[in-house]
This record gives structure tokens, sequence and C-alpha cells, in this order.
């Protein structure tokens, strides 16, 4: 028996079924649906369509094609749309304060809408990066019958015949600040990067995220891998809702898909791909949100045991377009079973991961982007958890390209991104020096914003493998270097970073996963007092006030 013949056990009959329901109906009649269709299930698509960006552009076009699955498989499709907030613009503004708290919005803002409304199973489209994490929480939080989908990869731009990304525009903004570009140049970087809609293009954030919906088995493997504008998306996206419909008549929901296994699972990819630390944060926010136990630990074992085997931007040399043809996460996924890294989990299609694997085609024989785990990249994956008297609950040290595991030098110290930008394009810092930005974390910033308008210029400067940097904040995907993040506690909170002065020594360890300076941080707390907050009203300050720490999420703590 079907779902939309099996009313009584519609989610939605407590909202449009019995005579007192009948002002429910006349309102659902109004928006164009007729009687058959308030009877069937009602499937939320829920996308976070903009045209700010290239990230979001799409959305609106793919719902349209989920609704057309929803409808051929038997459901009613009912669109709504939230927010984004688009880092790459962002970026190096106050704006992007903004951008980690849209991830508790968005979510906030489908269980409002899905809930609100009792409706029985959804479809959420994401494109940029918070976005992403925000339709795992919500899957998770609601735990009705879903499905999520990455609007996909943006292609990358072409300029003296190497692939470029947004990460070359921001390396590019550093080179010009030390004089090694003209404005020509950098206005012809700008002007080639982004050739149309789709989120950034190398391993960043977005794409690691994408990554990790299908490693969770929330998006269908190898749905994401499809690129924005290849016109195969369209027909994934039509297949999403016929597969919500499935899971619907059989009652699979989210929970029932992330457990321990799929978030090692997740962990592992992350490193073996060299993916954003971001990673980190939202995985331990989506395991939060499905009641399953997650750790900082968890990720440093993920680390030393998984190899880099992904030669992927920003430390390597391909874009996610050039990872999808070369075989994409599948690739990636099988070279990790054969080295036995991962395990078998259940998917969101019905079939175990072990099984969508063996279902897909293989990879051209000679793709050079993804390599077996015995001629890795690097040994291990691409961060390591440090801990110490700067972060005493930890923090995430992202490994640099050349494979440095440690640093040590004098304090540069910064309280915002924005000083220590000004500090890098004037010529500032100088090579040795561990560049502090503090009061940058989830309260203190609050919001925790991203470095990568710092760590590109840095780059563009030639200081990439010079230098140190420490934050409280965090780091973008395309983010490379010897760089920690994620510190906690946050200066704001009393953590030792809020305590360092010009001039300490600090020594940064990835063998001993130590992260500390020999000044006398004891002395000085005693005298410490909290900086003012920088915001008092509007959602930035109730942010600050619910802010949990970066080694649990960052999520908003009740």
């Amino acid at each position: 028996m079907s779902a939309s013949q099996n009313n009584d056990k519609l989610r939605s009959d407590v909202m449009k079924s019995g005579p007192d329901r009948a002002p429910a109906r006349a309102m659902l009649y109004a928006t164009g649906l007729d009687e058959a269709a308030v009877r069937k299930p009602l499937v939320a698509v829920v996308h976070t369509w903009s045209n700010i960006s290239p990230c979001n552009l799409n959305l609106r076009e793919l719902a349209e094609h989920v609704a057309e699955g929803v409808r051929a498989a038997g459901g009613t499709p009912v669109e709504f749309n939230t927010i984004a907030v688009t880092d790459g613009i962002a970026m190096g503004t106050p704006g992007m304060r903004a951008s980690l708290i849209s991830r508790e919005v968005i979510t906030d803002s489908i269980e409002l809408a899905v809930d609100g409304h009792s409706l029985d199973a959804m479809v959420v489209l994401c494109g940029c990066d918070k976005t992403i994490p925000a339709a795992a929480m919500a899957l998770a939080r609601l735990n009705i019958p879903g499905v999520a989908l990455y609007g996909g990869s943006i292609d990358h731009g072409t300029l003296d015949g190497k692939s470029i990304t947004i990460q070359q525009v921001f390396e590019a903004v550093g080179a010009h600040g030390a004089g090694k570009i003209d404005d020509a140049r950098l206005h012809e970087v700008e002007s080639r990067a982004c050739p149309g809609a789709g989120a950034c293009g190398g391993q960043f954030t977005a794409n690691t995220m994408s990554m990790m919906l299908m490693t969770l088995g929330l998006s269908p493997l190898g749905f994401n891998d499809v690129a924005a504008t290849d016109p195969h998306k369209l027909e994934v996206a039509r297949r999403c809702g016929g597969i919500v419909m499935e899971n619907l008549r059989r009652n699979l929901r989210p929970r029932d898909l992330l457990s321990s296994a799929t978030f090692r699972n997740a962990a592992r990819v992350a490193n073996a791909t060299a993916g954003s630390t971001n990673a980190v944060l939202h995985l331990l926010a989506i395991a939060g949100e499905a009641q399953v136990p997650l750790s900082l630990e968890d990720f440093e074992a993920a680390s030393k045991t998984t190899p880099v085997i992904a030669d992927l931007m920003p430390g390597g040399k391909y874009t996610a377009v050039e990872m999808t043809a070369a075989g994409g996460l599948t690739q990636v996924l099988r070279e990790l079973r054969a080295a036995k890294l991962i395990e078998d989990t259940p998917t969101v299609t019905g079939k175990s991961l072990f099984e969508e694997i063996d279902a897909a085609a293989p990879a051209p024989a000679d793709q050079q982007v993804v390599v077996p785990v015995a001629r890795a990249f690097k040994p291990r994956g691409g961060y390591s958890i440090l801990y110490g008297n700067l972060a005493t609950e930890g923090c995430v040290l992202k490994l640099a390209g050349k494979g440095r595991l440690k640093f040590s030098g004098p304090a540069r110290v910064f309280e915002s991104e924005e000083d220590t930008f000004k500090a890098v394009q004037a010529g500032a810092i100088r090579a040795g020096d561990v560049v502090v930005i503090r009061n940058e974390g989830p309260a203190g910033g609050p919001g925790m914003r991203e470095m990568l308008a710092v760590t590109a210029a840095l780059v563009g400067r030639g200081l990439g493998d010079d230098v140190a940097l420490i934050t409280d904040g965090r780091f973008s995907g395309a983010t490379h270097g010897f760089m920690v993040g994620h510190i906690a506690p946050e200066a704001a909170k009393g953590g030792g970073i809020g305590l360092l002065r010009d001039g300490d020594m600090i020594v940064i360890d990835g063998e001993r996963r130590v992260i500390e300076t020999d000044a006398d941080l004891d002395a000085r707390r005693k005298s410490w007092v909290a900086p003012e907050p920088k915001v008092k009203r509007g959602i930035l300050a109730k942010y600050a006030k619910s802010a949990g720490s970066a080694s649990r999420g960052a999520v908003m703590e009740i």
C-alpha cells in the first residue's frame, strides 16, 4: 500500500484531515492544489536559492525538477526558500560574522517551516559553505524521511593555460599588495576565475562538505559530484524527488543512516582529500543533532591513519570538476575500501555504501587525481588536533602543503582580522613570525570568521611557508600554509590565546600534538578582564550569548 493511500500514517494529516481542518484545506486550495493533491503526502522542497552569488544560483531550477520527481512518485511538493550568506563575498568584511551563524539560522528555519506545517518528508537543496551542514543538521534534527542535494561545483576558470578558482583571486590580492602584479593583471584574474553557477571549485568547504553528505549517506553517492552547469544535474534532482518518496514509504529516516561508523568514514574522507578544516566543526554539529557521540579525538585518529590520496586545490593541482571526471568521491572511497580504511554503512538510496561503490562506473584508467593508498601524496591527513596552554580544549592544525609538522617563533598579536590584513599588506609581517588573530571566536567575533583574506595575502606575498598563523577564528577551505584555527577556549572566554603578548615564544608541534608558550599565562590571567561584547543587539548578540565552544561545533547551546 502506498503512502498516498495509507493516509492514517501521514504526518501531515494533523494539519489537513478531518472536518475541523477545512480552513487549512481552503488555504491549500488557494495555492492551486486540488483535493487529490492535498490528500497525498506533502513533501517539503527547501532550498537556499539566491542570486547574490554563483553558489546557490541554480537551486530554484533544481527545485522544480525535484518537485517533478515528487509528483511522479505520488507526492505533493511544497516549496520553501531560506537564506544563504556567501563566504566568498563576505570574506574579510564585518559581514563574515554572519556566515557561521547562518548555519544555525538555516537549520532553525527549515525546522520551523517543515514542523510548522507538519510535512511528511523533505528534500533540502544546498549550495555554499554553511547551507550544506545546515541541510544535514536539519535532516538529523527533524528525523523525517529526507534527502540532501548539493547544487554542484562551479567550473574552473582558465588563465595562462591553467585552471584557476576563487583561491587564486584572493592570492592575487596579496601579490598586488606586494607590488608583484599590477591593476590590469589583478583584473584579469578576477575576471577569469568564476565562469558561472556553482560553489567554489577547489576542495574548499563546499566541496568538502558535499562529500561529507554523500559519505554520511544523506545524499546519494555521485549525485553531489555532478557540477552545477552539467545538464545531468536536472535529472539528478528529479531522482531525489523519487528517492524521498521511496523513503517515506519504507519509513527510512536520517538517523537510521547516521552512526559512529558513518562519522568515522566522513572524517577519513575529509583527510584523504585534504579537505577543509571546517569539516571538523560541521561534523561535530551534525553529530550533535543526530545524537551520535563524536569528539575532536575522533578526527585525530582519522588523520593519523588516513593518507592524502586526492591531488586537489588548495594544496594540490585539480579542481572539483576535474575530480568528478576522475571518478569523484566514489574513486576515493574505492581506494579507502581497498586499504580497509572505511566501513560499510547504510545510505539514503536503501543500498549500502559498498553496494553503491560496486554499482558505480569505473574511473578512467588514465586519471591522475586520485591514487591508491600505497602511492599517497602525503602519509597522513590534512590536519591534526593539538592541545596545550594556548588551547586546553583543543584546536585544529592545518598541515602545511610541504608536510611541515613543527613551527616556533615570536608572537605578533592582533585583535582582529582587519588589523592583521593591514599589517600583512603593509609588509609588517616577517618570516619566522607566529601571527596571532584573537577575539574572532564564536562568541568573541562574534561568528568565528574565516581568515582567508589574511592567509591568501600571506601566500601572495610569498610568506605562505615561512610564517605560522593561529586564531580562535576559522579558516576557509581555500587556505593553505601552517595554520592553527578553532582554538578553544577562545580569547573572549578567557582562553590562553587572549593572554599572549607580542614577542612571546610560541611552539606548534604536530608530532607531539602541542601548542604552547613559555609565557606565564597564569600570572596574566589574574588581571584578565573579559572584553566588552562587540555587538549588543540582533542575531549576532543572541549567538554570542549562546555560542558553544568550537571543540563542540560552535553550535548555539541552550
